[in-house]
């Protein structure tokens, strides 16, 4: 039995795919408009860091989608294939509780491990560098999470292209907060569930300006959403054939595409080209060289064949970067557009 469904939140806990009791009681919240809660209790392999894990999915401190309380619980929201949802997801001991509302709620339960890095297989990492050695031994819960999702990555990757993740996160947070829907459920002030992709084609030309979107970005999008069904099937690819169908979009080149199969399917190999900063921090890491450019930052990496994006997290976590010469918000993604 994979798990069980219940108003209550100490109903199922999860092992290995088989259901048990739990002797773990949730931590009680006020249940406000959204129905009652679904809940399932899942038991990792190993050690879970919910804020590495599920921190890459936020877009910005602002971001409605995404919220972290002082009970250390994560929020999330998502427009699933059974339609919005909101997650809450909250670490007590070995177990995980994850608590959801909305028609999505059932889908989002049910790839709760996927999210938290089940499918994720850590100890084939082998490290060939001191600092990722230290650095793997120090954060044993980095997991590399897999969504199943693919237009949640996409839309707010390409709005990060060619400018400052300032400017990206704004454009993402107005646009998301104007036409996204309220998010189920007893959720922290201002979440939103993102909107679909019909209403992504219908935000007009100066919403998109308003925003701060330029018309190559805004095109993209537009592109994009069109064709979100067949973008949405690439989740059942393997993580190089579903970027090649996101490269087919024209506007989405290889930062967006290695970008969003790092999350939508927890992609261990499928390494971040095109960026303005990791090549030199990778390079700075490794080599001791600040200026490596995308060529220099692969040689650096082939030892990590297999691993080389869980390398360059690694690197990004040990913290030995070097000093900046750039705007702290600089451009990050650079595609032909």
């Amino acid at each position: 039995m994979a798990g069980r469904f219940s108003p209550r939140p100490t109903r199922t806990t999860v092992r290995g795919g088989d259901a048990v009791p739990s002797r773990v009681a949730a931590p009680a919240i006020p249940r406000q408009a959204g129905g009652p809660a679904r809940t399932r209790v899942y038991v990792p392999d190993g050690p879970v860091e919910l804020g590495l894990v599920l921190g890459v999915l936020r877009r910005g401190p602002g971001d409605p989608t995404f919220r972290t309380t002082p009970d250390g619980s994560v929020w999330r929201t998502a427009r699933t294939p059974a339609g919005p949802g909101t997650l809450r997801v909250c670490a007590r001991g070995g177990e995980v509780l994850g608590e959801a509302w909305g028609p999505g709620a059932e889908w989002l339960l049910d790839r709760l491990p996927s999210l938290l890095g089940a499918d994720d297989d850590p100890s084939a990492f082998v490290p060939r560098h001191r600092l990722l050695a230290v650095t793997a031994h120090r954060r044993p819960g980095l997991r590399l999470g897999r969504t199943g999702l693919v237009l949640e990555s996409l839309i707010p990757s390409v709005l990060e292209q060619k400018v400052t993740t300032l400017e990206a996160y704004r454009a993402w947070r107005v646009l998301v907060r104007k036409f996204g829907e309220a998010a189920p459920g007893p959720v922290p002030g201002g979440m939103c569930v993102m909107p679909s992709a019909r209403t992504w084609a219908l935000i007009p030309s100066w919403e998109w300006h308003l925003a701060g979107v330029d018309d190559k970005r805004a095109a993209t999008i537009l592109r994009a959403v069109r064709v979100a069904a067949r973008l949405e099937e690439a989740v059942s690819m393997a993580p190089v054939a579903a970027r090649a169908r996101l490269e087919v979009v024209p506007g989405v080149g290889p930062w967006t595409s290695a970008e969003v199969v790092q999350r939508s399917h927890g992609a261990p190999d499928e390494v971040t080209v095109g960026d303005l900063h990791l090549p030199g921090i990778v390079g700075f890491a490794l080599g001791g060289d600040r200026f490596a450019d995308d060529a220099g930052m692969l040689r650096l990496l082939e030892p990590y064949a297999g691993q080389r994006h869980r390398a360059a997290r690694l690197v990004l976590l040990s913290g030995r970067v070097p000093g900046r010469r750039a705007p702290r918000f600089a451009p990050r993604g650079i595609e032909r557009l």
